[in-house]
């Protein structure tokens, strides 16, 4: 393999490396549908605070 043969292999395998992703993660992005997020569920008791270690004895 001569110079010319690997600084083409190499600068094909850099343009597929960085343009690869790329394209795979914006192709997923469109097929995945945004679902509705649901609200998180609060217990009316929480008051939010987590006890400390005296608190607990």
């Amino acid at each position: 393999m001569n110079f010319m043969d690997g600084l083409l292999l190499t600068l094909l395998n850099f343009v597929v490396c960085i343009a690869l992703p790329k394209v795979l993660s914006v192709i997923t992005a469109k097929r995945q549908n945004p679902s509705p997020s649901t609200p998180a569920i609060q217990s009316p008791e929480s008051s939010g605070e987590i006890p400390g270690v005296m608190d607990a004895a």
